[in-house]
Protein backbone atom coordinates (compact mmCIF):
# COMPACT_ATOMS: atom_id res chain seq x y z
CA UNK A 1 0.00 0.00 0.00
CA UNK A 2 1.13 3.30 -0.83
CA UNK A 3 1.58 6.30 1.48
CA UNK A 4 1.79 9.21 -0.61
CA UNK A 5 4.12 11.75 0.54
CA UNK A 6 5.94 14.73 -1.11
CA UNK A 7 9.58 14.28 -1.21
CA UNK A 8 10.10 18.05 -0.30
CA UNK A 9 12.88 18.46 2.44
CA UNK A 10 13.44 20.75 5.09
CA UNK A 11 16.29 23.36 4.60
CA UNK A 12 19.69 22.23 6.05
CA UNK A 13 19.04 24.91 9.10
CA UNK A 14 15.91 23.50 9.66
CA UNK A 15 16.71 20.11 9.87
CA UNK A 16 16.43 19.22 13.41
CA UNK A 17 20.06 18.69 15.33
CA UNK A 18 20.35 17.90 18.61
CA UNK A 19 23.97 19.28 18.98
CA UNK A 20 25.21 23.16 19.09
CA UNK A 21 27.01 22.82 15.96
CA UNK A 22 25.35 23.78 12.82
CA UNK A 23 25.43 21.79 10.12
CA UNK A 24 27.43 22.85 6.75
CA UNK A 25 25.25 23.98 3.87
CA UNK A 26 28.18 23.42 1.51
CA UNK A 27 28.67 19.20 1.94
CA UNK A 28 28.34 17.57 -1.08
CA UNK A 29 25.19 15.56 0.29
CA UNK A 30 23.14 19.17 0.98
CA UNK A 31 24.49 19.94 -2.39
CA UNK A 32 23.15 16.63 -4.36
CA UNK A 33 20.14 16.74 -2.39
CA UNK A 34 19.36 20.08 -3.68
CA UNK A 35 19.58 18.81 -7.53
CA UNK A 36 17.75 15.91 -7.59
CA UNK A 37 14.23 15.76 -8.69
CA UNK A 38 13.01 14.02 -6.12
CA UNK A 39 9.14 14.03 -6.82
CA UNK A 40 9.81 12.66 -10.64
CA UNK A 41 11.89 9.93 -8.94
CA UNK A 42 8.97 8.91 -6.22
CA UNK A 43 5.99 9.19 -8.61
CA UNK A 44 8.10 6.53 -11.18
CA UNK A 45 8.79 4.36 -8.22
CA UNK A 46 5.17 4.16 -6.55
CA UNK A 47 4.37 2.91 -9.77
CA UNK A 48 5.32 -0.44 -9.31
CA UNK A 49 3.10 -0.41 -5.87
CA UNK A 50 -0.52 -0.92 -5.09
CA UNK A 51 -2.16 1.84 -3.90
CA UNK A 52 -4.73 -0.18 -1.96
CA UNK A 53 -3.13 -3.16 -0.73
CA UNK A 54 -0.43 -4.80 1.66
CA UNK A 55 1.63 -3.07 4.11
CA UNK A 56 2.02 0.80 4.44
CA UNK A 57 5.58 1.21 2.22
CA UNK A 58 8.89 3.48 3.36
CA UNK A 59 8.76 6.54 1.82
CA UNK A 60 10.09 6.98 -1.98
CA UNK A 61 12.40 8.95 -0.93
CA UNK A 62 14.32 7.12 1.99
CA UNK A 63 13.87 4.34 -0.50
CA UNK A 64 15.79 6.25 -3.15
CA UNK A 65 17.99 7.95 -1.28
CA UNK A 66 19.40 4.80 0.44
CA UNK A 67 20.11 3.29 -2.85
CA UNK A 68 21.98 6.25 -4.21
CA UNK A 69 24.18 6.14 -1.00
CA UNK A 70 24.99 2.50 -0.85
CA UNK A 71 26.14 2.57 -4.97
CA UNK A 72 27.90 6.15 -4.73
CA UNK A 73 30.06 4.30 -1.42
CA UNK A 74 30.22 1.31 -3.15
CA UNK A 75 28.79 -0.23 0.51
CA UNK A 76 27.49 -3.48 1.84
CA UNK A 77 23.69 -3.08 2.77
CA UNK A 78 24.16 -3.67 6.22
CA UNK A 79 26.83 -0.88 6.05
CA UNK A 80 24.68 1.32 4.14
CA UNK A 81 22.06 1.75 6.62
CA UNK A 82 24.75 1.45 9.74
CA UNK A 83 26.45 4.65 7.69
CA UNK A 84 22.71 6.54 7.54
CA UNK A 85 21.75 5.64 10.91
CA UNK A 86 25.41 7.42 12.28
CA UNK A 87 25.59 10.50 9.47
CA UNK A 88 23.22 13.16 10.17
CA UNK A 89 24.00 14.07 6.31
CA UNK A 90 23.04 11.22 5.47
CA UNK A 91 19.63 11.50 6.97
CA UNK A 92 19.11 14.80 5.51
CA UNK A 93 19.67 13.50 2.57
CA UNK A 94 17.08 10.84 2.00
CA UNK A 95 14.58 12.96 3.50
CA UNK A 96 14.13 12.64 7.33
CA UNK A 97 13.24 15.35 9.10
CA UNK A 98 16.00 15.31 11.86
CA UNK A 99 18.60 13.06 13.62
CA UNK A 100 17.57 9.96 14.82
CA UNK A 101 19.75 7.39 16.57
CA UNK A 102 17.28 4.36 15.34
CA UNK A 103 18.07 2.80 11.88
CA UNK A 104 15.52 3.93 9.37
CA UNK A 105 14.28 0.53 7.94
CA UNK A 106 16.45 -3.03 8.24
CA UNK A 107 18.81 -4.36 5.72
CA UNK A 108 16.86 -7.14 4.24
CA UNK A 109 14.59 -4.47 2.71
CA UNK A 110 17.24 -3.67 -0.08
CA UNK A 111 16.25 -6.86 -1.83
CA UNK A 112 12.71 -6.67 -1.80
CA UNK A 113 13.24 -2.45 -3.11
CA UNK A 114 16.09 -4.10 -6.07
CA UNK A 115 13.07 -6.55 -6.98
CA UNK A 116 10.83 -3.43 -7.30
CA UNK A 117 13.10 -1.37 -9.18
CA UNK A 118 13.04 -2.68 -12.52
CA UNK A 119 13.89 -1.79 -15.89
CA UNK A 120 10.51 0.36 -16.13
CA UNK A 121 11.33 2.18 -12.93
CA UNK A 122 15.06 3.02 -14.03
CA UNK A 123 13.80 4.70 -17.43
CA UNK A 124 11.92 6.91 -16.01
CA UNK A 125 14.52 8.00 -13.66
CA UNK A 126 16.84 8.80 -16.77
CA UNK A 127 14.05 11.10 -18.26
CA UNK A 128 13.87 13.11 -14.83
CA UNK A 129 17.71 13.31 -14.78
CA UNK A 130 17.64 14.42 -18.73
CA UNK A 131 14.71 16.95 -18.03
CA UNK A 132 16.95 18.20 -14.91
CA UNK A 133 19.99 18.79 -16.96
CA UNK A 134 18.24 20.32 -19.64
CA UNK A 135 16.52 22.93 -17.05
CA UNK A 136 19.79 23.64 -15.77
CA UNK A 137 21.28 24.33 -18.74
CA UNK A 138 18.62 26.69 -19.88
CA UNK A 139 19.01 28.51 -16.25
CA UNK A 140 22.54 28.91 -17.05
CA UNK A 141 21.78 31.34 -19.79
CA UNK A 142 19.83 34.01 -17.23
CA UNK A 143 23.36 35.43 -16.03
CA UNK A 144 23.98 36.57 -19.39
CA UNK A 145 20.59 38.34 -19.35
CA UNK A 146 20.74 39.58 -15.72
CA UNK A 147 21.44 43.33 -16.88
CA UNK A 148 18.21 43.50 -18.96
CA UNK A 149 16.23 43.24 -16.01
CA UNK A 150 12.76 45.56 -15.62
CA UNK A 151 10.72 46.61 -12.18
CA UNK A 152 8.36 44.12 -12.44
CA UNK A 153 8.63 41.42 -9.59
CA UNK A 154 7.09 38.83 -11.41
CA UNK A 155 9.20 38.56 -14.05
CA UNK A 156 12.34 36.58 -13.42
CA UNK A 157 15.84 37.36 -13.68
CA UNK A 158 17.54 37.24 -16.65
CA UNK A 159 14.71 38.07 -18.49
CA UNK A 160 12.46 41.02 -19.77
CA UNK A 161 9.20 41.82 -21.31
CA UNK A 162 10.36 45.21 -23.30
CA UNK A 163 12.73 42.59 -25.77
CA UNK A 164 11.01 39.85 -25.84
CA UNK A 165 12.91 37.11 -28.26
CA UNK A 166 10.72 35.28 -30.60
CA UNK A 167 10.70 31.86 -30.58
CA UNK A 168 12.64 29.70 -32.51
CA UNK A 169 11.44 26.36 -33.97
CA UNK A 170 12.85 22.96 -32.39
CA UNK A 171 15.72 22.09 -34.78
CA UNK A 172 15.60 18.75 -36.48
CA UNK A 173 19.23 17.69 -35.29
CA UNK A 174 20.91 18.66 -32.29
CA UNK A 175 23.69 16.98 -30.26
CA UNK A 176 25.92 13.58 -30.87
CA UNK A 177 25.14 10.14 -29.93
CA UNK A 178 28.07 7.86 -28.73
CA UNK A 179 27.27 4.26 -28.41
CA UNK A 180 29.30 1.10 -27.11
CA UNK A 181 28.48 -2.13 -25.45
CA UNK A 182 30.52 -3.74 -22.35
CA UNK A 183 29.85 -6.22 -19.97
CA UNK A 184 28.86 -6.43 -16.22
CA UNK A 185 30.26 -9.47 -14.66
CA UNK A 186 28.88 -11.16 -11.80
CA UNK A 187 30.77 -12.10 -8.56
CA UNK A 188 30.83 -15.88 -9.19
CA UNK A 189 33.43 -18.35 -8.92
CA UNK A 190 35.65 -19.49 -12.31
CA UNK A 191 33.32 -21.88 -13.85
CA UNK A 192 35.42 -24.96 -15.29
CA UNK A 193 33.78 -28.51 -16.19
CA UNK A 194 35.50 -30.32 -13.55
CA UNK A 195 34.65 -28.07 -10.52
CA UNK A 196 30.84 -27.21 -11.92
CA UNK A 197 30.41 -31.29 -11.48
CA UNK A 198 31.92 -31.44 -8.30
CA UNK A 199 29.45 -29.15 -7.21
CA UNK A 200 26.84 -30.97 -8.78
CA UNK A 201 27.63 -33.85 -7.33
CA UNK A 202 27.91 -32.26 -3.54
CA UNK A 203 24.11 -31.02 -3.91
CA UNK A 204 23.09 -33.75 -4.90
CA UNK A 205 24.31 -35.63 -2.08
CA UNK A 206 22.70 -32.96 0.55
CA UNK A 207 19.47 -33.72 -1.55
CA UNK A 208 19.33 -37.79 -0.87
CA UNK A 209 20.25 -36.59 2.74
CA UNK A 210 17.06 -34.74 3.16
CA UNK A 211 15.06 -37.10 1.22
CA UNK A 212 16.24 -40.53 3.00
CA UNK A 213 15.68 -38.39 6.55
CA UNK A 214 11.86 -38.36 5.76
CA UNK A 215 11.53 -42.41 4.65
CA UNK A 216 11.42 -45.27 6.53
CA UNK A 217 14.56 -46.83 4.43
CA UNK A 218 17.12 -48.37 6.78
CA UNK A 219 20.10 -48.26 4.90
CA UNK A 220 21.07 -44.65 2.94
CA UNK A 221 21.96 -45.33 -0.24
CA UNK A 222 25.60 -45.48 -0.89
CA UNK A 223 27.48 -41.87 -2.82
CA UNK A 224 31.57 -42.85 -2.25
CA UNK A 225 31.36 -38.78 -1.39
CA UNK A 226 34.99 -39.38 0.03
CA UNK A 227 36.52 -41.38 -3.06
CA UNK A 228 34.72 -38.57 -5.60
CA UNK A 229 36.12 -35.79 -3.01
CA UNK A 230 39.20 -37.13 -2.85
CA UNK A 231 39.64 -38.06 -6.78
CA UNK A 232 38.32 -34.51 -7.19
CA UNK A 233 41.08 -32.55 -4.82
CA UNK A 234 43.61 -34.87 -6.50
CA UNK A 235 43.60 -33.08 -9.37
CA UNK A 236 42.67 -29.43 -8.76
CA UNK A 237 45.64 -29.59 -6.07
CA UNK A 238 48.30 -29.95 -9.02
CA UNK A 239 49.64 -26.37 -10.39
CA UNK A 240 48.94 -27.40 -14.09
CA UNK A 241 46.97 -30.84 -14.33
CA UNK A 242 46.85 -32.01 -18.18
CA UNK A 243 44.64 -32.03 -20.75
CA UNK A 244 43.90 -35.63 -20.11
CA UNK A 245 43.80 -35.80 -16.74
CA UNK A 246 41.34 -33.15 -16.37
CA UNK A 247 39.33 -35.68 -18.98
CA UNK A 248 39.57 -38.30 -16.57
CA UNK A 249 38.66 -36.50 -13.27
CA UNK A 250 35.74 -35.06 -15.58
CA UNK A 251 34.53 -38.91 -16.83
CA UNK A 252 34.75 -39.85 -12.87
CA UNK A 253 32.34 -36.84 -11.57
CA UNK A 254 29.90 -37.95 -14.33
CA UNK A 255 29.60 -41.15 -13.38
CA UNK A 256 29.29 -40.64 -9.42
CA UNK A 257 26.53 -37.45 -10.36
CA UNK A 258 25.17 -40.14 -12.42
CA UNK A 259 24.45 -42.72 -9.98
CA UNK A 260 23.05 -40.19 -7.29
CA UNK A 261 20.64 -38.63 -9.71
CA UNK A 262 19.59 -42.55 -10.27
CA UNK A 263 19.17 -42.81 -6.63
CA UNK A 264 17.23 -39.68 -6.16
CA UNK A 265 14.92 -41.09 -8.57
CA UNK A 266 14.04 -43.87 -6.53
CA UNK A 267 14.02 -41.74 -3.53
CA UNK A 268 11.28 -39.46 -4.82
CA UNK A 269 9.09 -42.85 -5.52
CA UNK A 270 8.41 -43.03 -1.97
CA UNK A 271 6.62 -39.67 -1.62
CA UNK A 272 3.19 -39.78 -3.08
CA UNK A 273 2.99 -37.62 -5.95
CA UNK A 274 1.41 -34.43 -5.36
CA UNK A 275 2.91 -34.29 -1.86
CA UNK A 276 4.97 -31.70 -1.36
CA UNK A 277 8.70 -32.87 -0.94
CA UNK A 278 10.72 -32.74 2.20
CA UNK A 279 13.67 -30.17 0.33
CA UNK A 280 13.80 -26.58 0.66
CA UNK A 281 12.86 -24.33 -2.65
CA UNK A 282 16.22 -23.37 -2.85
CA UNK A 283 17.74 -26.85 -3.15
CA UNK A 284 14.72 -27.99 -5.35
CA UNK A 285 15.87 -25.36 -7.72
CA UNK A 286 19.45 -26.75 -7.52
CA UNK A 287 18.24 -30.25 -8.32
CA UNK A 288 16.67 -28.81 -11.63
CA UNK A 289 20.06 -26.83 -12.36
CA UNK A 290 22.05 -29.96 -11.75
CA UNK A 291 20.07 -31.71 -14.08
CA UNK A 292 20.75 -29.77 -17.09
CA UNK A 293 24.28 -29.36 -15.67
CA UNK A 294 24.50 -32.75 -16.49
CA UNK A 295 23.26 -32.92 -19.47
CA UNK A 296 25.33 -30.22 -20.51
CA UNK A 297 28.37 -32.14 -19.17
CA UNK A 298 27.92 -35.47 -20.61
CA UNK A 299 27.55 -33.86 -24.05
CA UNK A 300 30.34 -32.31 -24.25
CA UNK A 301 32.32 -34.60 -23.22
CA UNK A 302 31.29 -37.58 -25.56
CA UNK A 303 31.29 -35.17 -28.45
CA UNK A 304 34.84 -34.03 -27.32
CA UNK A 305 33.79 -30.08 -27.33
CA UNK A 306 34.11 -27.58 -25.43
CA UNK A 307 31.14 -25.35 -25.87
CA UNK A 308 27.13 -26.11 -25.67
CA UNK A 309 23.89 -24.12 -26.20
CA UNK A 310 22.91 -22.07 -23.16
CA UNK A 311 25.66 -23.57 -21.20
CA UNK A 312 25.62 -23.36 -17.19
CA UNK A 313 28.08 -21.76 -15.73
CA UNK A 314 27.03 -21.33 -12.31
CA UNK A 315 24.50 -23.55 -10.33
CA UNK A 316 23.13 -20.86 -8.02
CA UNK A 317 22.84 -18.37 -10.90
CA UNK A 318 21.89 -20.28 -13.79
CA UNK A 319 21.04 -17.54 -16.03
CA UNK A 320 24.64 -16.19 -16.42
CA UNK A 321 26.43 -17.15 -19.81
CA UNK A 322 29.43 -17.18 -21.13
CA UNK A 323 30.14 -14.01 -23.70
CA UNK A 324 33.16 -14.08 -25.57
CA UNK A 325 35.08 -10.80 -25.96
CA UNK A 326 38.18 -11.05 -27.65
CA UNK A 327 40.03 -8.84 -24.90
CA UNK A 328 43.78 -8.95 -23.98
CA UNK A 329 43.71 -9.84 -20.33
CA UNK A 330 39.89 -11.23 -20.54
CA UNK A 331 38.72 -13.46 -23.17
CA UNK A 332 35.51 -14.41 -21.93
CA UNK A 333 33.34 -12.11 -19.11
CA UNK A 334 30.13 -13.84 -17.29
CA UNK A 335 27.25 -11.63 -17.11
CA UNK A 336 25.67 -8.75 -18.60
CA UNK A 337 26.10 -7.75 -21.98
CA UNK A 338 25.30 -4.02 -22.03
CA UNK A 339 24.12 -1.56 -24.76
CA UNK A 340 24.60 1.76 -23.79
CA UNK A 341 24.47 5.22 -25.50
CA UNK A 342 26.31 8.68 -23.70
CA UNK A 343 25.01 12.13 -24.81
CA UNK A 344 27.35 15.06 -25.12
CA UNK A 345 26.56 16.19 -21.41
CA UNK A 346 27.79 13.00 -20.25
CA UNK A 347 24.33 11.37 -19.54
CA UNK A 348 24.17 7.56 -19.61
CA UNK A 349 21.66 5.39 -20.58
CA UNK A 350 21.34 1.47 -20.57
CA UNK A 351 19.59 0.91 -23.72
CA UNK A 352 19.79 -3.13 -23.97
CA UNK A 353 20.68 -5.79 -21.22
CA UNK A 354 20.82 -9.37 -21.73
CA UNK A 355 22.43 -12.34 -20.15
CA UNK A 356 23.04 -14.08 -24.01
CA UNK A 357 25.78 -12.78 -26.21
CA UNK A 358 24.03 -9.78 -29.07
CA UNK A 359 25.18 -8.12 -31.42
CA UNK A 360 25.05 -4.62 -30.34
CA UNK A 361 25.66 -3.41 -33.86
CA UNK A 362 21.56 -4.23 -34.41
CA UNK A 363 20.98 -1.71 -31.79
CA UNK A 364 21.63 1.45 -33.29
CA UNK A 365 17.93 2.15 -34.96
CA UNK A 366 16.21 1.98 -31.83
CA UNK A 367 19.27 3.64 -29.47
CA UNK A 368 18.55 6.06 -32.53
CA UNK A 369 14.70 6.64 -32.01
CA UNK A 370 15.13 6.23 -28.54
CA UNK A 371 17.25 9.73 -28.60
CA UNK A 372 14.55 11.55 -30.42
CA UNK A 373 12.22 10.56 -27.67
CA UNK A 374 14.08 11.87 -25.09
CA UNK A 375 15.54 15.30 -26.80
CA UNK A 376 12.80 16.01 -29.33
CA UNK A 377 15.35 15.50 -32.51
CA UNK A 378 17.94 13.36 -33.80
CA UNK A 379 21.44 13.56 -33.48
CA UNK A 380 23.33 15.45 -35.64
CA UNK A 381 26.23 13.10 -35.59
CA UNK A 382 26.77 9.17 -34.43
CA UNK A 383 29.95 8.16 -33.16
CA UNK A 384 30.88 4.48 -32.53
CA UNK A 385 33.09 1.67 -33.79
CA UNK A 386 33.33 0.09 -36.78
CA UNK A 387 30.40 -2.71 -35.71
CA UNK A 388 28.19 -0.17 -35.79
CA UNK A 389 29.14 1.19 -39.27
CA UNK A 390 27.33 -1.58 -41.37
CA UNK A 391 25.40 -0.68 -44.87
CA UNK A 392 22.22 -1.19 -42.93
CA UNK A 393 22.71 1.43 -40.33
CA UNK A 394 24.34 4.12 -42.78
CA UNK A 395 21.61 3.75 -44.50
CA UNK A 396 18.94 4.17 -41.73
CA UNK A 397 21.07 7.18 -40.22
CA UNK A 398 21.45 8.62 -43.88
CA UNK A 399 17.81 8.90 -44.49
CA UNK A 400 17.14 10.38 -41.46
CA UNK A 401 19.67 13.23 -41.94
CA UNK A 402 22.57 11.83 -39.40
CA UNK A 403 25.92 11.24 -40.17
CA UNK A 404 28.12 8.56 -39.50
CA UNK A 405 31.14 9.25 -37.87
CA UNK A 406 33.65 6.28 -39.27
CA UNK A 407 35.47 5.32 -41.76
CA UNK A 408 33.40 4.97 -45.45
CA UNK A 409 33.22 1.40 -46.88
CA UNK A 410 34.83 0.18 -49.77
CA UNK A 411 38.00 -0.06 -51.08
CA UNK A 412 40.31 3.07 -50.12
CA UNK A 413 40.37 5.94 -52.26
CA UNK A 414 43.38 6.22 -54.77
CA UNK A 415 45.81 9.27 -53.51
CA UNK A 416 46.67 11.10 -56.54
CA UNK A 417 48.61 14.92 -56.46
CA UNK A 418 44.83 16.20 -56.48
CA UNK A 419 43.37 14.54 -53.81
CA UNK A 420 46.31 14.30 -51.12
CA UNK A 421 45.59 17.26 -49.30
CA UNK A 422 41.54 16.24 -49.20
CA UNK A 423 42.18 12.92 -47.96
CA UNK A 424 44.35 13.78 -45.35
CA UNK A 425 41.95 16.59 -43.99
CA UNK A 426 39.31 13.95 -44.33
CA UNK A 427 41.08 11.26 -42.00
CA UNK A 428 42.27 13.85 -39.43
CA UNK A 429 38.63 14.31 -39.18
CA UNK A 430 38.07 11.01 -38.59
CA UNK A 431 40.70 10.71 -36.12
CA UNK A 432 39.60 13.62 -34.02
CA UNK A 433 36.05 11.88 -34.16
CA UNK A 434 37.02 8.95 -33.22
CA UNK A 435 38.85 9.96 -30.22
CA UNK A 436 35.46 11.56 -28.80
CA UNK A 437 34.54 8.36 -28.13
CA UNK A 438 36.87 8.14 -25.22
CA UNK A 439 33.95 9.87 -23.06
CA UNK A 440 31.98 6.25 -23.04
CA UNK A 441 34.72 4.11 -22.53
CA UNK A 442 35.26 6.43 -19.63
CA UNK A 443 32.00 5.93 -18.31
CA UNK A 444 32.81 1.82 -18.41
CA UNK A 445 35.79 3.21 -16.16
CA UNK A 446 34.03 5.09 -14.00
CA UNK A 447 31.33 1.98 -13.39
CA UNK A 448 33.98 -0.81 -13.06
CA UNK A 449 36.87 1.22 -11.42
CA UNK A 450 34.61 3.82 -8.80
CA UNK A 451 31.31 1.78 -8.52
CA UNK A 452 31.93 -2.17 -9.26
CA UNK A 453 30.21 -2.66 -11.85
CA UNK A 454 32.82 -5.32 -12.73
CA UNK A 455 31.55 -6.83 -9.36
CA UNK A 456 27.56 -7.45 -9.66
CA UNK A 457 26.75 -8.84 -6.23
CA UNK A 458 22.98 -9.70 -6.55
CA UNK A 459 21.71 -13.32 -6.50
CA UNK A 460 19.10 -13.04 -8.83
CA UNK A 461 18.82 -11.97 -12.29
CA UNK A 462 16.00 -9.42 -11.45
CA UNK A 463 18.00 -7.77 -8.56
CA UNK A 464 21.16 -7.97 -10.76
CA UNK A 465 19.62 -5.53 -13.09
CA UNK A 466 18.61 -3.52 -10.86
CA UNK A 467 21.92 -3.33 -8.91
CA UNK A 468 23.30 -2.26 -12.45
CA UNK A 469 21.28 0.13 -13.59
CA UNK A 470 21.48 1.64 -10.09
CA UNK A 471 25.05 2.25 -11.19
CA UNK A 472 24.35 4.29 -14.03
CA UNK A 473 21.39 6.32 -12.08
CA UNK A 474 24.13 7.33 -9.27
CA UNK A 475 26.72 8.34 -12.71
CA UNK A 476 23.51 10.26 -14.03
CA UNK A 477 23.36 12.39 -10.88
CA UNK A 478 27.09 12.84 -10.86
CA UNK A 479 26.49 14.88 -14.04
CA UNK A 480 23.64 16.86 -12.81
CA UNK A 481 25.41 17.76 -9.73
CA UNK A 482 28.42 19.39 -11.80
CA UNK A 483 26.30 20.85 -14.25
CA UNK A 484 24.22 22.35 -10.99
CA UNK A 485 27.28 23.31 -9.60
CA UNK A 486 28.58 25.42 -12.26
CA UNK A 487 25.47 27.09 -12.67
CA UNK A 488 25.20 28.40 -9.06
CA UNK A 489 29.28 29.39 -9.09
CA UNK A 490 27.97 31.46 -12.23
CA UNK A 491 25.05 33.29 -10.72
CA UNK A 492 25.10 35.99 -8.30
CA UNK A 493 23.97 36.31 -5.17
CA UNK A 494 20.40 38.20 -6.29
CA UNK A 495 19.90 35.08 -9.38
CA UNK A 496 20.67 32.20 -6.45
CA UNK A 497 17.38 33.26 -4.52
CA UNK A 498 15.64 32.65 -7.15
CA UNK A 499 17.29 29.70 -9.19
CA UNK A 500 17.07 27.52 -5.81
CA UNK A 501 13.37 27.00 -5.70
CA UNK A 502 13.73 26.48 -9.14
CA UNK A 503 16.40 23.68 -9.08
CA UNK A 504 15.38 22.07 -6.57
CA UNK A 505 11.58 21.90 -7.41
CA UNK A 506 10.35 23.80 -4.02
CA UNK A 507 8.10 26.06 -5.95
Amino acid sequence: MIRTQSSRQLSIAEFDWPFQTALDEQNRWVKMSDCIPWDELAEAYYKSLSSTQGRPTQDARLVIGAVIIKHKLCLSDRETVAQIQENPYLQFFVGLPGYQMEAPFAPSLFVEIRKRMGQTVFDVFYDAVIEAVEKSKQKSTLKKKSDKLDDDDNAPPGFSDKDPEPAKAEPEHKGKLILDATVAPQAIRFPTDLGLLNEAREFSERIIDSLFANTDLKSKPRTYRQKARKAYLAIVKKRRPGAKLVRKGIKQQLQYLRRNLGHIEQLLQHFPEGNRLPLPRWLLHRYWVIQHVYEQQREMYHNKANRCDDRIVSISQPYVRPIMRGKVDKSTEFGTKLSVSLTEDGVSRIDHLRWDAFHEGLDLPSQVEAYRDHHGAYPEVVLGDTIYGSRDNRKFLKDRGIRFAGKPLGRPKKITDTNQVTLKREAAKRREEYLQRIPIEGKFGQGKNGYNLNYIRAKRSDTSISWINSIFLVMNLLILLRVFCWLWKKASAEMRCWLMPLITRRV
